[in-house]
């Protein structure tokens, strides 16, 4: 695929190749079209009277034009519904097709086709185009070695690809590659084994991207996090290859101070920001046994995706810096491999975390709430933030429920899960709220402990993580009151990696969450 693309204003296009884009039920060429009509001969609208036409979602029509241009595509967007989403799976069909013909610019028109559109919205279409083209190109070649696949041909003669877009779309199409980018290197450290991204490594990466962006970053490593009392990262990551870490990040916001600004590099500086920050928290647990409550074999062959949820707060992070939103966010990843070994925990230990909460373990494989625990209680008394978003592949229970299509929402927050579920909508990383009720919290007491990790029931599963993370999201850091911070558990089990290549997403980790969390700071009030 291409190495790099880069999204123009088509007002200085150079392009021999164009696209256009055209919905289901299209009689007629979109008035907007008719110039373009015109210098490609006639191409377009002799093309739209032929039956064999297909405009369904991701469906791509080369023309060889006698005149105006080298080629010309018509890009099926289907029947109208969720506009932008046929958008991105259009941009990302295209830059394939692009890339199989050797194109090193084309030029892209999907304006017209908006425009007979009531429902559609051409900032999120633009966007969607931007992240299309960026999203389709993702490659994991990392560790091909010399029995791997040749080289394309067209890879040499074509290495960049210019894309150049409407300039009424320009500014939002760009900022989606932005984004798209952001959750391609989220792709990629997903996708990276786990002999190699283990928990060490992710501060290491952390630490390099921050300097790169202009975030502060500080990892909290194994033996600081014992001494500040961070029962559930420690005893998780006893057993790892490399041991656990807690990683820091800071975006002071647009308008604040930048990080940078005095030399520092403390993440605790942002508690004196008079402007509380936004809390993004990621579960990355690099990779899964499910320690000795051991997984099948079988369940085993994706565990280097349990570190997803952190991987997308990474990704948004490195996104928030380069767009250089207003808000404030800290992000705070706790990553920990959780192994057999002598030194792992057991069935029957009982941990105390951050803020004194003391859980018997009652399944080692329900890892992922206990190193949230430390993260979720640390993150609220040391920043005091506004909000708590925190995303994890907590559950199978959320794949049984949901599928792979939707992540399941907790949010204890009317106008939090509002604000959220209008991003989920914008950016087509789509959402379904389940429940959180008393009775659930009740579920996770314990006998010999404030808490259990995991009922002995199965019933409400993907819930009980929900209610146990409950636990740990007290306002302001008082642990001893029941009032919570405005919060919202996302759980991305099913949508974190696909099984099959699909239209948008090849066999793999899809970087879910990524937009959805941008768009949430983006627009924060």
């Amino acid at each position: 695929m291409y190495q790099s693309i880069r999204i123009a204003d088509a007002k200085a296009s150079r392009s021999a190749a164009v696209a256009i884009g055209l919905f289901d039920k299209t009689k007629s060429l979109p008035a907007g079209y008719k110039a373009l009509d015109a210098h490609l001969g006639g191409a377009l609208s002799e093309a739209i009277k032929r039956s064999e036409l297909s405009t369904a979602r991701g469906a791509v029509t080369a023309l060889y034009p006698e005149k105006g241009a080298a080629r010309a595509y018509i890009v099926g967007l289907g029947d109208g519904e969720r506009a932008s989403d046929a958008v991105r799976i259009a941009g990302a069909k295209l830059v394939n097709t692009a890339f199989s013909a050797g194109l090193d610019r084309i030029s892209v028109m999907i304006a017209p086709a908006l425009a007979g559109q009531k429902d559609a919205d051409s900032d999120a279409c633009a966007a969607a185009l931007g992240e299309g083209v960026v999203l389709g190109n993702f490659e994991f070649v990392t560790f091909r070695g010399t029995a791997g696949k040749g080289g394309d041909k067209n890879a040499k003669k074509a290495a960049a690809l210019t894309v150049d877009v409407e300039s009424k779309l320009f500014k939002c199409a760009r900022q989606g590659a932005i984004v798209a980018e952001s959750q391609n290197l989220t792709r990629t450290l997903a996708s990276t084994p786990p002999n190699v991204a283990n928990p060490v490594y992710l501060g290491e990466f952390c630490r390099k991207m921050a300097r790169e962006v202009g975030l502060t970053c500080e990892v909290i490593d194994a033996k600081k996090a014992k001494r500040m009392g961070m029962g559930g990262l420690c005893a998780v990551g006893a057993g790892g290859s490399t041991p656990p870490v807690m990683i820091v990040m800071q975006w002071k916001g647009r308008k604040g101070q930048g990080p940078r600004a005095k030399g520092k590099n403390n993440p605790q500086s942002a508690i004196r920001n008079p402007q509380s920050p936004i809390l993004l928290v990621g579960k990355a647990v690099t990779f899964d046994t499910g320690g000795y409550s051991l997984k099948p074999s079988d369940s085993q062959t994706t565990m280097k995706y349990d570190k997803c949820g952190g991987a997308a707060v990474i990704g948004a992070m490195h996104a928030i810096a380069k767009l250089k939103l207003a808000q404030p966010v800290t992000a705070i990843i706790a990553s920990a491999e959780n192994l057999v070994d002598r030194e792992a925990y057991r069935v029957q230990d009982i941990i105390k975390f951050y803020n004194g909460v003391t859980c018997e373990v009652t399944n080692t494989d329900a890892e992922g709430r206990l190193v949230l625990a430390d993260a979720l209680s640390y993150g609220c008394k040391t920043f005091k933030p506004r909000a708590v978003i925190d995303l994890a592949t907590l559950t199978g229970g959320v794949v049984v429920a949901l599928g792979s299509h939707m992540a399941g929402a907790f949010v204890n927050d009317a106008k939090l899960r509002e604000h959220l579920f209008d991003a989920a909508e914008y950016t087509g990383e789509r959402l379904w709220h389940l429940p959180l009720w008393e009775e659930h919290r009740d579920q996770m007491r314990g006998h010999h402990a404030d808490l259990i990790n995991s009922s002995p029931v199965r019933e409400a599963s993907p819930i009980q993580g929900a209610a146990f993370l409950s636990f740990f999201v007290a306002k302001d850091g008082d642990f001893k009151k029941k009032e919570t911070v405005p919060w919202a558990h996302i759980d991305i089990a099913g949508t974190a990696d696909r099984k099959g290549d699909g239209p948008l997403y090849q066999r793999g980790a899809t970087g879910y969450g990524v937009r959805l969390l941008v768009r949430a700071v983006e627009t924060w009030k």
